[in-house]
């Protein structure tokens, strides 16, 4: 398989399992304080939200060896991680309505241009 759909396979693999992780979270809330932590685990640990974002974070993982396996790590890293930002920022604000700032947006405008950058230089 091409290392650039593995890269797109890896950040929207990415991209849904922290969705389903938001989704499991939501309904579980967030712990009061340090005491209330072993609850939220508990809770955490009996969400099927949770269980299916756990399963995907581990097919991840097994794709982010082959693509490392095969592209520098430097590149790889930067190109999940820009493609990361931006579709996890449309995608929250699609399935959640959150939003971001204008200046969080051209913070993820740069990043981007900084990893067309750092794969152009890779050509």
């Amino acid at each position: 398989m091409p290392t650039r759909i593995l890269i797109l396979a890896v950040t929207i693999n990415a991209v849904i399992s922290q969705l389903l992780l938001r989704r499991g979270l939501t309904e579980i809330g967030s712990p009061s304080g340090f005491a209330a932590v072993p609850r939220f685990i508990g809770s955490a640990a009996l969400s099927p939200w949770v269980y299916a974002s756990l399963v995907l974070q581990v097919v991840g993982y097994v794709l982010w060896m082959i693509v490392i396996s095969k592209e520098k790590l430097g590149v790889a890293t930067a190109s999940i991680g820009a493609g990361f930002y931006v579709l996890m920022a449309f995608s929250a604000w699609i399935i959640y309505g959150e939003s971001l700032s204008g200046l969080q947006w051209i913070g993820i405008f740069l990043v981007t241009i900084g990893v067309v950058c750092v794969s152009l230089g890779h050509a």
